[in-house]
């Protein structure tokens, strides 16, 4: 029987996400076999397993910090919202069906079952599980059909780890308030409260520290200080705070245009981690002014962001940048939204509607969904900002139910693999100053960025960059390094060893 430990926040975004994949990489580091999971993911950003199957993008960072391939088993669930009251239902991998809220609260105990066997089968390949809640415990509207957080942890017989984020004020109150609104055989599950993202002296926190203990009867197990460490974030919260990473000085300015429905910005992680990129991520038309690269992203809803994009002037703005010269890329939805024409009665349902018409493509959405990793290579003798990419190898994977046709006037500007089968993918326009493409991670590939970055810098006046080209997958283990041997210093590790032995021996 495999140990487990969850953990639960008190709310949203308080760093469970990275805490789960810190905990994966200490127990790999020492020597055992673990795995991450959450049943029940509601998230825009998702990737591909080996074997095609879509959950999401956490749990893969989680996999990879585990040291182990990602399992569909570690996400059996997952919810990409359409709208605020629909999302599309992935189960076990594949698409289900398109429920409002209130339809999948129905339908949450035919898959409480499902969940038990699943975890079941994945836990006993491994030695340690480390599961992760979603919100809060505390939400005592859902309680009755929970899946994934005290109703999960029943599932898995396991014990729980408080999470609480001081940086957004309230702490303790968070903390008090939570664990009030447990019943008592769910609150008996709760071991210890685990600080978040904290900055200041440890000193001035330590008589609060005491009062909670005192008053909960939990222990405080560690105290988490903010860390600058370059890791996924779990949704678009982070993005509505504004969020951009800098550079050195001379630095290449580049923009992701911030859609309402973007998914899987994790596509520009890799950009952001170049040392002579500045990525920031925007929204109103006057921040595109200055950008050497303008970046469309994925979405969820491609028509409605195409139109919000025209409604906020942003579609005018982007068409004005790019007659002065500035380069367009996008990826997926992004690249849809480049093209001439979407025709879309599957997911947004709006029809038929006009792209911004920088590509001569065409998409038409159809009801199968394309998820599979993918390996190919960039295309000689391209135009403009991709022209030197000279077949760089790429890899990646592809999440899409549209189909993008190609007209006279536009290029392909990858080969790709699905399996056996090589298909040309994306589009370049023919002076080079717009592209596009369904491969998400095209910039995990560190040669072909960097051919990409110095064209931009040629077009700057910058001298090509001297430095190595960076290997991505190399620097995301060191981020994942960095958060282990922080986590070891502020939290007692060896308390969590404790609890998760003490809660196999009682559940024996």
């Amino acid at each position: 029987m495999s140990l487990a430990v969850m953990l639960q926040g008190t709310a949203s975004d308080v760093g469970k996400s990275v805490l789960t994949a810190g905990l994966c990489r200490i127990f790999y580091q020492d020597g055992w076999r673990c795995a991450p999971f959450k049943s029940q993911n509601m998230a825009l950003n998702s990737g591909i397993t080996p074997d095609g199957k879509e959950m999401g993008r956490a749990q893969i960072f989680q996999a990879e910090a585990a040291g182990i391939a990602p399992d569909v088993r570690m996400n059996p669930v997952l919810l990409k919202p359409t709208s605020d009251r629909q999302a599309q239902v992935v189960l076990m991998g594949k698409v289900a069906s398109n429920m409002d809220a209130l339809s999948y609260h129905d339908y949450k105990p035919q898959l409480r079952e499902q969940v038990r066997s699943v975890y079941r089968s994945l836990a006993e390949e491994q030695q340690i599980m480390v599961l992760e809640g979603a919100g809060s415990p505390a939400e005592i509207n859902l309680r009755d059909r929970d899946i994934v957080n005290m109703g999960m942890a029943e599932l898995a017989c396991c014990p729980v780890i408080l999470v609480a984020d001081i940086d957004r004020g309230g702490v303790f109150a968070a903390i008090y308030g939570t664990l009030a609104l447990l019943q008592a055989h769910e609150r008996w599950r709760v071991k210890g409260v685990i600080i978040n993202k904290f900055r200041g002296d440890l000193v001035l926190l330590t008589p609060g520290i005491a009062q909670i203990e005192a008053l909960t009867g939990v222990p405080v197990v560690g105290v988490m200080p903010w860390l600058d460490i370059d890791l996924e974030d779990e949704d678009g919260v982070a993005l509505q705070r504004g969020k951009y990473r800098d550079a050195v000085s001379q630095a290449l300015d580049i923009a992701v245009i911030q859609v309402p429905h973007i998914a899987n910005f994790t596509d520009f992680n890799a950009l952001a981690a170049q040392p002579d990129v500045r990525l920031r991520y925007v929204t109103h038309p006057h921040e595109l002014s200055g950008a050497d690269l303008l970046l469309l992203p994925g979405s969820k809803n491609t028509l409605g962001d195409l139109q919000w994009l025209r409604a906020s002037g942003l579609a005018q703005a982007l068409l004005e940048q790019h007659r002065q010269g500035t380069p367009v890329l996008g990826i997926c939805g992004g690249y849809q939204m480049l093209g001439r024409q979407i025709i879309d009665d599957v997911e947004s349902g709006l029809g038929e509607g006009a792209g911004l018409g920088l590509l001569d493509v065409v998409t038409r959405f159809a009801s199968e969904k394309v998820t599979t990793l993918v390996r190919g290579h960039a295309l000689d003798g391209l135009p403009g900002i991709v022209g030197s990419a000279v077949a760089h190898p790429v890899s990646g994977y592809e999440i899409h139910m549209g189909e993008t046709v190609r007209g006279s006037q536009a290029r392909p500007l990858l080969r790709l693999f699905h399996g056996q089968l090589a298909v040309s993918d994306g589009a370049v326009s023919d002076d080079g100053l717009a592209a596009g493409c369904y491969l998400h991670g095209l910039f995990d590939n560190g040669a072909f960025t960097r051919s990409l970055l110095d064209n931009l810098r040629q077009r700057k006046g910058m001298a090509a960059w001297q430095g190595e080209v960076l290997d991505y997958a190399g620097h995301k283990a060191r981020q994942f390094d960095q958060l282990a041997d922080a986590m070891r210093q502020h939290i007692d590790i060896e308390r969590i060893y404790q609890i998760m032995r003490e809660h196999q021996e009682q559940d024996l």
